[in-house]
């Protein structure tokens, strides 16, 4: 698999991707879609949501500064996005901090299709059913295997799972795709995971095998942070590079440092 393939198919596709998005780093994520070559849009009325829903090739939740109303407008875009057979990426931000959260999590999953689960270890973790939490929204150590944690929850859940971190992990329930590029710095950003989700919908949008279009999307996002990082004096500049890093990224490029492990169920 060729990650460059479907960075060409998001730059020829642009697709628009709907986001009900963290209010942190809304301006960051709608950016993180338009440098890619794609189209953000961010539309969280109740009276309108189900209605950009619907113009939209994906749509993208993040629960990171969640409310009751705000989980209300987001379980109505899903019923869209249901509706018109569009991939849907659940962030699950935060998940195992509070009871709260982990409660409106579950109310989304039970609302609709949610094609994506993604989070850190412990957000995932903590959706997968086991006993641990998470520091706000910063990932805790996981004393098991992270491989298999995702591939049972997308078993469960019929899904594709996504575990960001050192080496992401996305998998289905037929496959693991575990992606080794990225940059320390990464963690230095506030936003970072939250862009990587917007990241995820974009490629999502353009993909008929949605495991293996993330983690394509994934390693393009990654590769850029590593140019990135060669370019920048420290976070500030770091992120200031990343979207022109991302913006110039080519075909010649993401070959030669792609870095992606394919396992598949029967290997």
């Amino acid at each position: 698999m060729k990650a460059s393939f479907f960075l060409d198919k998001v730059r020829k596709g642009k697709p628009l991707v709907h986001h009900l998005t963290n209010w942190v780093t809304i301006y960051d994520c709608a950016n993180i879609v338009k440098v890619f070559g794609a189209a953000p849009v961010m539309a969280h009325a109740t009276e309108e949501v189900t209605e950009m829903t619907s113009l939209s090739s994906a749509l993208v939740l993040n629960i990171g500064t969640l409310t009751t109303d705000f989980i209300e407008a987001m379980k109505l875009a899903v019923k869209s996005a249901n509706k018109k057979n569009i991939p849907v990426v659940l962030d699950v931000c935060g998940a195992g901090a509070t009871a709260f959260r982990d409660k409106k999590v579950f109310e989304l999953l039970e609302a609709g299709k949610i094609d994506v689960i993604k989070g850190n270890a412990s957000e995932v973790a903590r959706i997968a059913g086991l006993d641990v939490a998470t520091k706000g929204v910063d990932s805790t150590d996981v004393n098991q295997d992270l491989t298999e944690i995702a591939r049972q929850l997308a078993e469960k859940r019929n899904c594709v799972v996504v575990i960001t971190g050192a080496v992401d992990i996305v998998a289905d329930k037929q496959k693991v795709f575990k992606i080794k590029n990225g940059h320390a710095m990464m963690a230095n950003v506030v936003g970072t995971g939250c862009m990587a989700a917007s990241v995820i919908g974009t490629f999502a949008a353009i993909s008929d095998d949605l495991a293996e279009g993330i983690s394509a999307g994934l390693c393009c996002y990654e590769i850029a942070a590593e140019c990135a990082a060669e370019k920048a004096s420290g976070p500030g500049t770091f992120k200031e590079k990343l979207f022109d890093c991302i913006f110039t990224l080519n075909s010649d490029i993401v070959d030669e440092r792609q870095k992606i492990l394919a396992i598949f169920a029967n290997s």
